[in-house]
């Protein structure tokens, strides 16, 4: 097993402070949420969505800038709808995350499908490693937590800012799946594949000028997009796949779908492979677009430094 940097947070006594009052009052509910019937959590999710979006506030301007440069050609009408159900999906994501750190397994198998686990399994009897490119989804928490479930997986996340909610968020997540990496560890990464594990690897957000390159996103010609992703895809005997994640339109649950490996993947042009990555996101996100991540600023970083945000 790599040796994981972000070591397993313990229980602390300090956690026990004021300052850490308003977060344990914040799990409480969460938790006690997370028991709740299914729908009546996305019913109360989707109430939680509307009030954020008619309060309104600098990611729901977020987001809308985010549509308009993805989608050009869209009207306004149906982008304002698009809109107003990704913020819908937002409520409910607060609620998945308790769904996903404390739900017990029977109850995420009865919500859970995947499609495609015969992929990684025919590579891991090959002894090949996997490079599972997510994107994100809202219903990540969820994602996260239903594919560990359907075969344990090796996940490359963020650590919590806040170290209480890092310890809830370390045990929720890795509930089904076999440990966690934090987002600088990429040896333990590397080291991972070598071992022939599947890894969760999530290559859709800007990460930042560094070990970055200018190509295209839908209809943003110049997006940064992490290097990242060929690190590892490049390593010896390592296959990349993708993992299609959706909540169903008929509030059954979700659908967890593990595409083929990618064919002629890495190739020697660096470019080239990342516009393919982006590419293959885009026809991801464009089957269920309200229910991606819009509200992160995913063209902050633009090729000349010194052009205005395209979120002023």
């Amino acid at each position: 097993m790599s040796r994981n940097k972000v070591l397993q947070p313990d229980f602390k006594l300090t956690f026990l402070l004021p300052k850490y009052w308003l977060t344990w009052l914040a799990v409480f509910i969460l938790y006690s949420i997370s028991w709740l019937p299914y729908k009546w959590q996305l019913g109360l999710g989707r109430l939680v969505g509307r009030l954020l979006f008619k309060i309104g506030s600098k990611r729901k301007h977020v987001a809308d800038v985010n549509l308009k440069l993805c989608f050009p050609d869209m009207s306004e009408q149906e982008r304002q709808r698009i809109l107003k159900k990704n913020f819908e999906n937002t409520g409910i994501a607060l609620f998945e995350t308790g769904m996903g750190w404390w739900w017990p397994n029977w109850r995420v198998k009865r919500k859970v499908n995947v499609v495609g686990l015969e992929h990684i399994e025919k590579a891991q009897r090959e002894g090949k490693g996997i490079l599972l490119l997510a994107m994100h989804y809202l219903s990540v928490e969820m994602n996260a937590r239903g594919i560990g479930h359907g075969h344990p997986m090796v996940v490359f996340y963020r650590p919590h800012n806040n170290p209480l909610m890092e310890y809830f968020q370390f045990r929720g997540r890795g509930r089904s799946n076999k440990y966690m990496l934090g987002k600088k560890d990429v040896k333990g990464l590397v080291k991972a594949l070598k071992d022939g594990e599947a890894c969760i690897y999530l290559p859709d957000q800007d990460y930042g000028r560094n070990r970055s390159l200018f190509v295209p996103f839908f209809e943003v010609k110049d997006t940064a997009t992490t290097t990242g992703t060929l690190i590892f895809a490049r390593q010896k005997n390592v296959e990349t796949m993708m993992i299609i994640p959706t909540r169903n339109d008929d509030d059954s649950g979700y659908t967890l779908k593990i595409s083929p490996p990618f064919e002629n993947f890495p190739s020697q042009d660096d470019e080239a492979d990342l516009i393919r990555v982006n590419q293959e996101l885009e026809k991801a996100i464009s089957q269920k677009p309200e229910q991606y991540m819009w509200l992160h600023r995913r063209f902050k970083t633009r090729p000349d430094p010194d052009t205005p945000s395209v979120y002023k």
